[in-house]
């Protein structure tokens, strides 16, 4: 399957497969999958997923793992939006979604959903060197872009979705001004402190991606209220028809899917409120949407053309970091990690890059004060938006460079058996040997497992050249002592400390 790359989208509504062939750097979608989970209903007021909707979407999943039984795991990715983002018990779900899908499962933050919702339709549009508005009413969320050329420009995501929206304001399908008018009420607070900046940002053209936007289109289309795309007359039209049925299922629509049937609604009024908001009167709809932009940030990565490179590179930068500084340690944890796992001495070993990423962001918490900067690094790397990075993965950059100094006990809760461990030492080793900040180059040292520990090997005499490593490496195997695991450094300048 070298040439075939897949994406699932764990979305608050449907989960959905999509496969695609990669010819010349291009993605030629092949079939799709699409099912109808709804997780967003099942979310209780206290943001606990109840066991039904759980188990609608372990079912779901293990259809999928039979179209994707025989893909490598480099070759999909799967990624979890706002209903998973919210769930408090989304871990203890993950671990059974994950087991049914068979591949990792990434939940991804609204910014960066709404990066990889622009890069799928940016690949569909006609122009995409216009600069366009583009809207995805999902079961969760809401995203906003403007983006131009390719490049988001503007990125945001509000906590609405048509799965919420219906569920609230229109229950059992009953409609009428009074609830439609609340709904739309309560979408237009919810966008009140973006619309400035957007409007100000502007737009040639508004496009609107995923099921909502097609069920609109379609209806609109298809039942006479608008001739072509959702146009704002088309939605009043078509609020008329609802007003006067009572009930959406009351009323005879084509184009108008099952599966969209309960959901419609509150697709409706999010949709009115931003004509209103944004002063829309006309939108396109692109058949791009997260999934396909899922596959070309894939796609990148496939190639090693990495948006997170891209992000790290732009940190180092935005927290003036001493580059020099930072690459000497990466090269130098690099160096050890290969020593320890010669498997990951290969650049685009998926650890040795994450080790990477963490030395070169260890220190960009001192650009908000030196005195605790690990912890100030950490909260950065855990918090900011950073383009390409799941929260998943943000989590672990970020115990990685909290783990870089000081004590060990704050890590603890990694798994005992995790890589994670190997690349803990070696970056903790490499800041301290470069804590004299002198360029000194890779360190003639060697690093080896030892038992639960790790051995560190100096030629004769190194460390007597250099008492100040020579004391940090002390403090290290005490560090180490404590959980349990030894650092044995064996130099004849250095007593080692048993386990």
């Amino acid at each position: 399957m070298r040439n075939f790359i897949a994406a699932v989208d764990l979305g608050s509504n449907s989960f959905r497969l999509q496969v695609g062939r990669i010819v010349n750097d291009q993605i030629y979608p092949l079939d799709g999958l699409k099912e109808s989970v709804r997780l967003a209903a099942g979310l209780s007021p206290e943001k606990i997923l109840d066991l039904d909707a759980q188990e609608r979407g372990v079912s779901a999943l293990q259809r999928f793992h039979e179209r994707l039984h025989d893909f490598d795991i480099d070759a999909v990715r799967a990624v979890a939006t706002n209903t998973l983002r919210v769930a408090k018990n989304a871990p203890d779900f993950l671990i059974r979604a994950e087991a049914a899908l068979g591949f990792p499962i990434e939940v991804i933050a609204g910014r960066e959903e709404a990066r990889l919702i622009y890069v799928g339709v940016a690949h569909t549009l006609p122009d995409p060197h216009k600069q366009q508005l583009v809207v995805d009413i999902g079961g969760g969320s809401t995203e906003f872009i403007i983006g131009k050329s390719f490049e988001p420009l503007l990125l945001e995501s509000r906590y609405m979705g048509c799965v919420g929206y219906s569920l609230r304001f229109f229950p059992d399908g009953r409609v009428d001004k009074r609830s439609m008018k609340e709904a739309e009420l309560a979408a237009r607070r919810e966008m009140q402190t973006i619309v400035g900046a957007y409007r100000e940002a502007g737009w040639e053209e508004a496009v609107g991606s995923s099921g909502s936007a097609k069920a609109l289109t379609d209806i609109l289309e298809q039942n006479g209220f608008s001739r072509s795309g959702i146009t704002r007359e088309g939605l009043e039209r078509f609020k008329a028809a609802l007003f006067r049925a009572g009930r959406v299922d009351a009323l005879e629509l084509v184009g108008l899917k099952g599966d969209r049937l309960p959901v419609i609604l509150g697709g409706l009024a999010i949709m009115s409120a931003i004509f209103k908001e944004f002063g829309i009167e006309r939108m396109t709809f692109s058949e791009g949407a997260l999934r396909l932009g899922v596959l070309y940030d894939l796609l990148g990565r496939y190639h090693h053309h990495d948006l997170r490179d891209a992000t790290v590179s732009a940190f180092v930068r935005r927290y003036n970091v001493d580059l020099r500084q930072a690459q000497q340690v990466a090269d130098t944890a690099c160096h050890l990690l290969a020593q320890l796992e010669p498997a990951m001495a290969e650049p685009e070993h998926p650890d040795r890059r994450f080790l990477r990423w963490a030395a070169l962001l260890h220190e960009i918490g001192i650009s908000v004060a030196h005195s605790s900067y690990h912890k100030h690094s950490a909260y950065v790397v855990a918090n900011a938006d950073m383009p390409g990075f799941s929260r998943k993965d943000q989590g672990r950059l970020s115990r990685l460079v909290l783990s870089h100094r000081g004590k060990l006990e704050r890590v603890a809760s990694i798994d005992q058996g995790s890589v994670d461990w190997l690349l803990v030492a070696c970056l903790r080793l490499a800041v301290v040997i470069h804590r004299a900040r002198d360029l000194r180059g890779t360190p003639p040292i060697t690093m080896q497992r030892e038992g639960r520990g790790f051995s560190v090997n100096t030629p004769p005499g190194w460390l007597q050249k250099l008492p100040l490593t020579a004391a940090a490496l002390q403090e290290e195997q005490r560090q180490w002592l404590a959980l349990g695991r030894g650092l044995y450094v064996r130099s004849p300048s250095v007593r080692n400390v048993a386990a």
